[in-house]
């Protein structure tokens, strides 16, 4: 359930390493992250439930008794937008519904990445089998049977301003079930829609009342998003914890400022979890709280250090923040008009995109912060004034060899593009549709730099891991503690070299990278530690 989604990692991460073979039933209660997951990462089936059968039919005579009526109503017998002031005359309705998708397929820009077209089709889905909508059953089957036989539309990288739904998303998304546009195979080819459809028995839908503008109205892409960066981030965030505690141990460091009771009065929880997680895996180290017997002994470690829990705690907070609204509008059906359960169909602004969007640039800004800590412990590691004893850049001979000096070049790179990606998007609007639409959320955009935000973080907790594993490696004479070595082990495992002369880097960070994004650095730990939070 969703609930594990917020109450701990482990649900999500065991989610993250399965082979999905499984069945989601979609049906008029919602679904759950875990299902937008299984459906767009791992092709996961599609069915629709016999309630939510029941609920789109029960709707759609709502819709058609609403259409048989003289009276104008808004989606099912006007035009859209600014539009709406003129009354569509029966003959012209299906041309109607068939041009609103035409027209709004205006997309531009480079192909966005398969799991973000079936998150934005498979949770479409979701809200129009809640029977809000008014959209046939037969619709919403032809869906379900796109997404099971592997098509892809092809959605474009700009369009939505997060208004109104993600309204150049998800008519492309539309124009497919049309029959019409461009989408990918289930072996990666880009082919015409329609041949796609024939080659796999699925009847192009013709579009009726409502449905054309049923199938666009939604922050389905953005969501989808946002649930899948929960899911990234989680797993992040416990790398981080680790990478942290290994850098700790390799600078000698205190593990003091992890006890319990310092975190207790301050009663953050994400605080006292990521301090719980570095004390873990730090547990039976020889190599923690050395810096005292040195000449000139530290009294504390550096902030990059010794606030490890606090900035990481506040990003996991953060998080459970995000989660909290993407579970409300996991809930929620997000449709202009809406069918009532009373039979009245209103208009309404549910799908304004700004509770999504707010959250994802939160998310975004909490990513270059732990991005930043970490370059700062990397950068310590390197320094040999500030690393207590290593050798200058973790060099083999320094001078001769540069050891990881240019590693750190490329995460510091990183961290700056991530700082970059921190600034709002949701801050903007751009007025349209003649001043209809006149205040915008652009939560499509904080969802696309996001995922941008997650892919270059999981590379600097990648150069920390690097860094942090060969300093280990480094200091002779005593032993990490379990899981460190577990980590050490696994990563050399995998293929990243430890400490020698200098030789070819970037297979190294590249095999790094690809070894936190499968979640083995918290699989190897776990294994020593048990579960982390």
């Amino acid at each position: 359930m969703y609930g594990d989604l917020v109450t701990g990692s482990n649900s999500v991460r065991t989610l993250l390493n399965m082979s999905m073979q499984q069945t989601v039933v979609v049906g008029p209660s919602g679904t759950t992250a875990q299902d937008v997951i299984a459906v767009a990462r791992h092709n996961a089936r599609v069915e629709l439930s016999q309630d939510a059968v029941a609920a789109l039919a029960r709707a759609r005579e709502t819709v058609d008794a609403l259409a048989a009526k003289p009276e104008p109503v808004y989606g099912v017998s006007t035009g859209f937008g600014a539009l709406a002031s003129r009354h569509i005359g029966h003959e012209l309705r299906t041309q109607l519904q068939r041009n609103i998708v035409r027209s709004h397929a205006a997309g531009m820009g480079k192909p966005v990445e398969r799991e973000v077209v079936r998150a934005l089709m498979f949770l479409r889905l979701k809200t129009v089998a809640s029977g809000h909508t008014g959209v046939r059953p037969e619709v919403a089957q032809t869906m379900a049977d796109v997404l099971n036989a592997g098509i892809t539309p092809q959605v474009h990288e700009y369009g939505s301003l997060g208004c109104s739904g993600d309204l150049a998303p998800l008519s492309h998304c539309a124009l497919a079930l049309m029959g019409e546009g461009d989408a990918e195979g289930p072996d990666g080819t880009v082919r015409p829609a329609g041949e796609l459809l024939a080659e796999h028995g699925i009847v192009p839908v013709e579009l009726r009342e409502k449905e054309g503008l049923a199938l666009l109205n939604g922050t389905d892409g953005m969501l989808g998003m946002l649930i899948m960066a929960l899911a990234d981030l989680d797993r992040l965030y416990t790398s981080a914890d680790i990478s942290a505690a290994l850098t700790l141990e390799a600078l000698l460091g205190s593990e003091k400022v992890l006890a319990p009771e310092l975190h207790a009065i301050r009663p953050h929880p994400g605080q006292a979890a990521a301090a719980a997680n570095m004390l873990a895996v730090l547990a039976g180290s020889e190599l923690t709280g050395h810096f005292q017997e040195e000449a000139a002994p530290r009294v504390q470690d550096a902030y990059s250090v010794r606030c490890a829990p606090q900035v990481a705690g506040a990003g996991r907070d953060t998080l459970a923040h995000a989660r909290l609204v993407a579970e409300r509008e996991l809930a929620a059906a997000v449709d202009n008009p809406v069918v009532l359960p009373d039979g009245r169909v209103e208009s309404n602004g549910n799908f304004h995109g700004a509770p999504v969007a707010y959250v994802l640039d939160f998310l975004a800004i909490a990513a270059a912060d732990l991005a930043s800590i970490a370059e700062r412990r990397t950068d310590r590691l390197l320094d040999k004034n500030r690393s207590h004893g290593l050798p200058a850049f973790l060099a083999d001979d320094a001078g001769v060899d540069s050891g990881l000096m240019i590693a750190q070049y490329t995460q510091a790179a990183l961290v700056s593009e991530l700082k970059r990606l921190a600034v709002p998007a949701s801050a903007d609007s751009i007025p349209s549709s003649a001043m209809q639409e006149d205040h915008v959320s652009m939560g499509w955009s904080a969802a696309r730099k996001l995922r941008t935000a997650v892919e270059n973080l999981n590379r600097v907790i990648a150069v920390e891991l690097y860094a942090a594993t060969r300093a280990i490696e480094l200091r002779h004479g005593l032993s990490a503690a379990p899981a460190s070595r577990a980590a050490v082990e696994a990563l050399r495992a995998a293929g990243v070299q430890g400490p020698g002369p200098d030789r070819f880097l970037a297979p190294d960070l590249d095999a790094a990278d690809a070894f936190v994004r499968a979640g083995k650095l918290v699989e190897a730990v776990e294994k020593v530690t048990g579960p982390l939070a």
